[in-house]
């Protein structure tokens, strides 16, 4: 039986040129990204650290040159007197019913209208939608004042329900569910149901919402950390007895000179639970975006 051998390279022809220089060029990439995958987490915990740091300290330390960069003994204390100075237990629960409501009628609603712009034929349907996207243009300033008007004569001004209502639905959400639906749902899926006797809706139960669960992820997050972060609104419309996070937190330190560490304190304790939500979803956001970018 004959065998037949591979002459081994010689150096500085084309056989051994490309393994080589492949080998360095994945070396360093691999290390560049680790590089960069650690300066970007860096920066994104550095505050975070800092406002622990800030948290259990007295203010006269933080106001030095330089300032002290590693956590002091005062973090409980500090707390104990946010909680005191506001009732921060009421806001947090305030905050979770206000994005929770908005974060799920926000899904449903803005996936049923991104649904019928996307895939549905009626009369006047680029009209709607332009008018939808129109309404992104206007600065929310200048609905501030007929908005309250509106929550004042509904008898709903200082209630939860004025900062929930205005935010059901958002033109932000129509627009992104259109685009991912346009994209990730085939127009054969919709003709064999209405082939097999479905409705619209059934359509939409069966079909359109297995298939837009990753996008839906993506905008509930959004949505969720909007709604929670949202201080313009509510400051205007809530009073400091019936309080979300923000509202409690604009309040927290007063006095002539503002206690930072007081109010960071009090920050420390509303970030929590968007850091909670967040460790407990994102994997979850992450897996549903990659499978819907391998069924697309």
């Amino acid at each position: 039986m004959t065998t037949i051998t591979r002459p081994p390279a010689i150096p500085g022809t084309p056989l051994a040129a490309p393994r080589r220089s492949r080998k360095r060029d994945n070396h360093g990439a691999g290390w560049l990204t680790y590089v960069v995958l650690g300066v970007t987490a860096f920066l994104f915990v550095a505050p975070f650290y800092y406002m622990i740091v800030a948290a259990s300290r007295p203010m006269s330390q933080m106001v030095q040159s330089p300032p002290p960069l590693t956590p002091g003994p005062n973090l409980w204390a500090n707390i104990q007197t946010a909680l005191d100075q506001q009732n921060i237990g009421l806001a947090i629960t305030n905050s979770v019913i206000v994005s929770g409501t908005v974060t799920v009628a926000t899904l449903l609603f803005c996936t049923l209208a991104g649904f019928a712009f996307a895939k549905l034929h009626f009369k006047g349907k680029k009209q709607l939608f332009a008018m939808t996207l129109g309404t992104m243009m206007i600065p929310p300033t200048l609905g501030v004042v007929p908005l309250y008007m509106v929550m004042s004569e509904l008898d709903l001004a200082g209630r939860l329900s004025s900062v929930i209502l205005p935010t059901l639905v958002s033109a932000f959400g129509v627009f992104f569910m259109r685009q991912y639906l346009m994209q990730s749902l085939p127009d054969e899926l919709i003709e064999a149901a209405r082939v097999d006797g479905a409705t619209s809706l059934r359509t939409f139960w069966s079909i359109v919402l297995p298939i837009a669960r990753p996008g839906m992820a993506v905008l509930g997050m959004l949505t969720f950390m909007t709604a929670w972060n949202d201080f313009f609104w509510p400051v205007i419309t809530l009073n400091s007895t019936n309080p979300t996070v923000q509202v409690a937190l604009n309040n927290l330190g007063s006095g002539y000179v503002p206690d930072t560490a007081i109010i960071m304190a009090g920050t420390l304790i509303g970030t929590l639970p968007v850091v909670v939500v967040f460790i407990l979803l994102g994997r979850q956001i992450v897996s549903g975006i990659m499978a819907g970018a391998v069924k697309g």
